[in-house]
């Protein structure tokens, strides 16, 4: 089993609790042996950084100590944002030894652990998308996807900046189809799978936000997609509850299930009901459920 620290976030402690239960559920079957954090906050989004850049720092070492005090090497994340904020809190720090020494000395002065920048900040996607992680999934994706297609949508703020997040290629990632495949459905390719969901603007352009949107959803469905799944809860509210606000916009009921990457990999191990918490979802995942079965 391979111990790393889990950084649940924000969104799935609250809203999106059913990404946080079926991410548990799955993950002795992919050999991840979660340690949960306790006693750390949210990583601040975009707003603290862009307003407060000093006190960001402050937040992410204060999460990336925690995570090393567990003595895991690794600390998983499974949010687009989380993944981001951590690792470039993390790439500034490591990068810069009187900065880290700074930031290790406040963090001990208000009761935290310091930190020695001994901790790498991985996506679940990435974690399962290659090696061992490749090899545990194949097996433990008995129940299979039946050749249900589906398209995947990255978001934005798991590819780049790629000095940053350095997974994969940003224009041309991989990651999401594999493991589609590996599970034994058929990846859907489409041109917005790569966008931005329109999150970050919703509140101050709504319409921009809407026009974001619309692109990955609409392309998927012509593209023949049976359903969407994304590692991203912040997109997942997006492309879920936001048709809602494309119908009243577009008079167009699009109804495109959308998965978290734990639920998809869920179903194709098997997971039950009371693990996936379809019922939480927005848009009815019954057709996707009912296709399976047939």
């Amino acid at each position: 089993m391979n111990r790393v620290a889990y950084y649940t976030g924000c969104l799935a402690a609250l809203s999106a609790k059913e990404l946080n239960t079926s991410t548990k559920a799955l993950a002795p079957k992919v050999g991840l042996e979660l340690v949960e954090l306790e006693s750390v906050t949210c990583c601040g989004a975009g707003d603290i950084h862009e307003a407060e850049p000093d006190y960001y720092l402050h937040l992410n070492a204060r999460i990336l100590a925690y995570a090393e005090e567990t003595g895991c090497e690794t600390l998983m994340t499974i949010c687009n944002v989380c993944t981001l904020n951590l690792r470039q809190a993390n790439w500034q720090l490591k990068n810069d030894p009187d900065l880290l020494a700074r930031v290790s000395k406040n963090l001990e002065s208000v009761g935290a652990p310091p930190y020695s920048g001994g901790v790498e900040v991985k996506h679940l996607l990435w974690l399962i998308a290659e090696g061992d992680g490749y090899d545990r999934l194949t097996a433990a994706a008995h129940k299979g996807l039946k050749g249900l297609k589906v398209a995947p949508f990255y978001g934005c703020q798991i590819l780049r900046p790629s000095k940053i997040l350095g997974f994969e290629d940003p224009d041309r990632p991989w990651s999401l189809e594999a493991i589609i495949q590996a599970c034994g459905g058929e990846p859907i390719d489409y041109p917005a799978k790569i966008k931005c969901c329109g999150f970050p603007i919703i509140q101050a352009r709504e319409e921009v936000a809407l026009g974001e949107l619309i692109q990955p959803i609409e392309q998927a469905m012509e593209a023949g997609a049976d359903a969407m799944v994304t590692p991203c809860p912040l997109c997942h509210l997006s492309l879920d509850a936001w048709q809602l606000k494309l119908r009243e916009a577009t008079g167009r009921d699009f109804r495109m299930p959308i998965l978290h990457l734990s639920q998809l990999i869920g179903v194709a191990a098997g997971l039950e009901e009371s693990e996936l918490q379809f019922k939480r979802h927005v848009v009815p995942m019954q057709p996707v459920v009912e296709k399976l079965e047939a």
